[in-house]
């Protein structure tokens, strides 16, 4: 019996394949409603509560990239994962900017996209509340973090505020990213596409600058540190008391 939480909505314009791909993630105990144009996927999403959506781009009615950008007006958190023959980095730009979470390129591997729809929905799940609510407030180590008001405030000891630091606009997008991938690699990638909108040499040097930042922002906590992974990303650790 699929669980509650891995309803996904697949929209898929070729029946065969979309009735194929929902087989074989039925078959993992993912409850999948599929819809074969933009328009029916809409009107699907609209009716039921969904974790995960995965559009087709290039569809009747209604295109992925079109569907994805009226549901990002009704839940700026839902995931979105695209499927596309399409290569262009162009295409690929497009989706991440709308705010897909992943792209992946037809064909694919089946079980490539079942890891990924696994890494997805555990992301969205591990901050303990419910994906419709867009997380604003953080706790890392002695650290407050608001995102709205981009202020990251330092407690001593006794949980009294030491210190506070108000951060610029993509400095404060870029610790909200490392918040929700806490002790988990935050892609390069995703930063770049997410917060600066392009991925390349000098959106990248740009992105370790910021790091650098954040990293001083961050220096009064030892138990925190920004690691970088050779040729992936970053990971935000917070170590408890007990790991020291």
């Amino acid at each position: 019996m699929a669980d509650a939480n891995n309803r996904i909505l697949l929209v898929e314009d070729d029946q065969n394949f979309g009735d194929v791909l929902r087989s074989y993630l039925e078959m993992h105990d993912y409850d999948v409603t599929l819809a074969t144009d933009g328009v029916a996927g809409l009107e699907s999403y609209k009716k039921a509560e969904y974790n995960l959506c995965i559009f087709d781009v290039m569809m009747p009615k209604k295109d992925g990239f079109t569907l994805a950008t009226e549901i990002r007006e009704i839940d700026t958190t839902m995931p979105i994962i695209f499927l596309t023959a399409k290569t262009m980095k162009e295409d690929v730009l497009k989706g991440f900017k709308i705010g897909a979470d992943d792209y992946i390129s037809k064909p694919f591997n089946s079980e490539e996209l079942l890891y990924r729809i696994q890494a997805i929905l555990k992301r969205s799940q591990s901050s303990g509340v419910d994906i419709k609510e867009e997380v604003k407030e953080f706790n890392i180590g002695r650290y407050h973090f608001n995102f709205p008001l981009r202020i990251l405030t330092l407690k001593d000891e006794q949980g009294e505020e030491a210190d506070k630091a108000k951060l610029s606009p993509k400095e404060a997008q870029l610790l909200r990213m490392f918040c929700t991938h806490l002790n988990d690699i935050l892609p390069r990638s995703s930063a770049l596409t997410e917060i600066w909108g392009e991925d390349n040499y000098f959106t990248a040097r740009s992105m370790d600058v910021f790091v650098t930042k954040l990293r001083k922002y961050l220096k009064n906590d030892s138990n925190i540190e920004i690691v970088n992974i050779h040729g992936n990303g970053f990971q935000l650790l917070v170590r408890s008391e007990e790991e020291v």
